[in-house]
């Protein structure tokens, strides 16, 4: 491998559906060049797929940038999942391929902190395929609650939202429950015409849990509209403020204006479902300060990365 560029850090945040790696100045924190790749949770895709993504996601960083892979002064790993058992394997890749003469890995979540609070702490959700809220202390004490999975939990996740709306278009299609204009969209979305034909297209294998996650801005869509699908939005906004109280609860943070950053498609994308979290969040007793938005959690990445120079 080339001499270490000690003026680069790497800012990584890896999720369930696609990686970013972000190499940027050491000194000011100016992007230089963004990569991405495919999912780099462990527990979703297996250690090979996800270090394979970690691989394709920094080597892209570096071509953008018009720069030779070498070794950086920092780098900061934000992964989905990693925080249960995996960051002994992607430290032994770090190791492996010298990413950096400094590494910090965490859970994605924890970048938010950076990227989205005014001062470093507070509360930090995720809504996007899978669902877990962060929280940090000023005192440095974390919890988390949520993160579960597809099958255990992700309550107010995009794929949680997906399969309900498919499940309700099952059911209405039974006549056990009222018509629901979900039944039509999702035929046509499937390409067929009788519902029974779901079955198929559904345990076929290409909708997999990305795919019935993409269904979730439909469901939303027709929300406006629909009573069936606007239950469904409810429902989950509700399970997610349960996910960021409980959360808050367990890191006992006072429950007065706290800092609160925000990502994932479901909270990114939707204001009304956005709204409809925070009004649930405020009926547990919890008042939101400052949210914000994290379009970008590797730009939080980086910010960690450059702390580790400090």
């Amino acid at each position: 491998m080339p001499t270490p560029n000690l003026s680069l850090v790497l800012g990584i945040d890896g999720g369930a559906t696609s990686t970013v790696a972000l190499l940027a100045d050491a000194a000011t924190g100016g992007a230089l060049g963004r990569g991405t790749g495919g999912p780099s949770n462990i527990h979703a895709v297996g250690i090979e797929a996800a270090v394979h993504a970690l691989e394709a996601a920094v080597a892209a960083a570096f071509r953008a940038a018009n720069q030779t892979p070498t070794t950086v002064a920092a780098a900061t790993l934000g992964l989905a999942g990693v925080d249960l058992d995996g960051v002994g394997v992607i430290r032994a890749w770090a190791d492996h391929v010298q990413l950096a003469e400094k590494v910090s890995i965490a859970n994605d979540a924890t970048l938010l902190f950076a990227a989205g609070t005014p001062d470093g702490w507070g509360l930090a959700m995720v809504a996007g395929t899978g669902s877990i809220a962060f929280t940090l202390g000023k005192d440095g004490k974390t919890a988390r609650t949520g993160g579960w999975g597809y099958l255990l939990g992700d309550e107010g996740s995009a794929y949680r939202m997906g399969l309900l709306g498919i499940r309700a278009a099952c059911r209405s299609a039974d006549g056990i429950t009222p018509p629901t204009k979900l039944l039509p969209a999702l035929l046509e979305k499937f390409g067929i015409t009788d519902p029974r034909d779901m079955i198929p297209v559904v345990y076929g294998g290409k909708w997999d849990k990305a795919a019935i996650a993409g269904l979730a801005p439909l469901v939303l869509e027709l929300a406006t509209d629909d009573q069936t699908a606007a239950s469904i939005m409810e429902q989950q906004a509700l399970e997610l403020a349960k996910t960021a109280a409980g959360a808050v609860t367990a890191g006992r943070l006072p429950p007065e204006g706290i800092p609160i950053a925000l990502t994932g498609g479901l909270l990114l994308r939707s204001e009304p479902f956005r709204t409809q979290f925070l009004e649930h969040l405020r009926g547990y007793g919890i008042t939101p300060g400052p949210v914000g938005l994290v379009e970008d959690p590797a730009i939080g990445a980086v910010t960690l990365a450059r702390k580790l120079l400090s």
